[in-house]
């Protein structure tokens, strides 16, 4: 029963195999979205713009609250809190 299962859905291995990634992708993108490291990375060139004046002061602003927001979750987690 095996052997004619696994023939029956063998047409459907690209698509797990697809599925699968996927799902790796979005792990990793979600792993990276919260790495304190890089955020701060984000944070620290951010700043080197700001102060070489390729960013206006709204840019920064807005920017750097969307790096905050981002960073919040992570230290909420390592805290014990979220």
């Amino acid at each position: 029963m095996g052997l004619l299962r696994a023939l029956a859905l063998l047409p459907l291995a690209p698509v797990e195999g697809v599925v699968w990634m996927a799902d790796r992708l979005a792990a990793e993108a979600e792993r990276q979205l919260h790495d304190e490291s890089s955020i701060r990375g984000q944070l620290g060139e951010l700043a080197a713009a700001h102060d070489s004046a390729e960013i206006s002061d709204d840019d920064y602003d807005r920017l750097e609250e969307q790096l905050l927001r981002q960073l919040q979750p992570t230290t909420r987690r390592l805290d014990g809190e979220g």
